[in-house]
């Protein structure tokens, strides 16, 4: 096991955790309460976010399969951070440059952090995967994701005081600390156990991204598994894209907070990531030292329980009555969303072989943005329609076909 790289590893995703948490805590008060967008302008974000990794992912995974792993992620870096700076100044930049809406700034923020998304999302897992080795990964995504939650917590602090300055800070911070760990995998991060096909042969760049594109899509189609996983995948998407859009709104428009208690509203948020963050570091210890990580059964069957625990919270919180119900829900929806991540991509790695992981692991990305671009824009329409509690009910219907998935797979292996 390469432990250099783990623990490079483990860094990068710590800084990571810290900006997504520093940004994303309080990122309802930005959008909702300040810039005032709707339900439908919310999902729209996300919409914009996914077809960019729709269209891009494809051909971002096989650079990564073809050039260098390495390369990919130090580039996905600067672009992610660029793309959140501008997200976080977009009122500033509405003023100076009025050619676009405020919105419309904030969509071309998506745009660029979907590009640099699609830069990281399979190769950073590729690289550690080969570097460290398949049956030592399990445990390490498990550990990292232990780390990262400190991370988190680190980030509440933050987002919640820079909130309070002002509300767009903590998406600036947030993409400054993401073009910060660029610089530092510039001078740590090491790519030993990859050559990229490019190198290998001396045929056109063309030729070797074609065949290695087409090389991870018959590894796909030829593994039933895989297969399985690309559907899980779109309904997940699908259900995701509503929820985690809709959530800080239902609680700010439809459940309300208590008038007579002194903690404002970025308070608030901070409280429910600090109390979730919590339970989920306890709930990761637990499963990293009582679930078999190299057990490909037993992590199949952990990921349908905690679909059906994620359907069953996400209801709970459509039906909530007060504040408190609303709270419970969230928790619980928050601590499966963090123990679902590390046994996921265990199952994923499992099943795909390591020429072609960055592109079959772009190529399942695809196809979670796929789902959240079809399943996100009806979910956003329901809630302008009808209400955001309807729109949380359809989330969790769009879950259901995965439990039947996972039923039938479990009964048949």
């Amino acid at each position: 096991m390469n432990l250099r790289a783990a623990q490079v590893y483990i860094i990068m995703m710590f800084m990571t955790a810290l900006a997504s948490s520093t940004m994303f805590v309080t990122h309802g008060i930005y959008f909702v309460a300040e810039l005032g967008l709707n339900p439908v302008q919310l999902v729209l974000m996300g919409t914009v976010l996914e077809l960019t990794v729709l269209l891009f992912e494809g051909i971002t995974g096989v650079v990564a399969d073809t050039y260098s792993r390495r390369r990919s992620v130090i580039i996905g870096m600067f672009v992610i951070g660029a793309g959140f700076v501008l997200e976080g100044s977009v009122m500033w930049i509405g003023t100076m440059i009025p050619v676009l809406s405020l919105f419309a700034w904030v969509l071309v923020a998506e745009l660029i952090w979907g590009i640099g998304h699609t830069f990281i999302s399979g190769a950073d897992s590729a690289w550690i995967v080969d570097e460290v080795g398949e049956s030592n990964v399990g445990n390490l995504f498990l550990q990292t994701k232990r780390v990262s939650l400190w991370g988190n917590l680190l980030g509440i602090g933050l987002s919640v005081w820079m909130s309070t300055i002002a509300p767009n800070l903590p998406y600036v911070l947030g993409g400054l600390i993401y073009a910060s760990v660029g610089v530092f995998l510039l001078f740590f991060m090491k790519e030993t156990a990859f050559v990229g096909a490019v190198h290998k042969q001396q045929v056109s760049h063309w030729q070797h991204m074609k065949s290695t594109w087409l090389s991870g899509a018959s590894t796909v189609r030829r593994n039933p598994i895989l297969f399985m996983i690309v559907g899980v995948t779109l309904f997940s998407g699908a259900a995701s894209e509503g929820y985690d859009r809709l959530w800080e709104m239902h609680l700010i428009t439809e459940i309300g907070f208590p008038q007579n208690m002194a903690l404002s509203m970025p308070m608030w948020f901070g409280l429910i990531a600090m109390v979730s963050t919590l339970i989920s570091i306890a709930a990761v210890r637990i499963t990293d030292s009582r679930l078999d990580m190299s057990n490909e059964r037993v992590v199949f069957g952990a990921m349908f329980g905690l679909t059906a625990v994620r359907i069953a919270g996400i209801v709970m919180l459509a039906f909530s009555p007060n504040l408190i119900w609303a709270l419970g829900s969230i928790l619980i929806v928050g601590v499966v969303n963090t123990l679902s991540q590390p046994i996921y991509e265990t199952w994923l790695n499992m099943n795909m072989e390591s020429k072609s992981r960055a592109t079959v692991l772009s190529m399942i990305s695809q196809t979670d943005a796929l789902g959240q671009t079809a399943g996100g824009p009806i979910v956003g329409w329901v809630g302008s329609r009808v209400s955001v509690r309807a729109s949380l009910i359809t989330a969790a219907v769009l879950l259901g076909p995965i439990l039947t998935v996972f039923s039938r797979a479990l009964r048949r292996r």
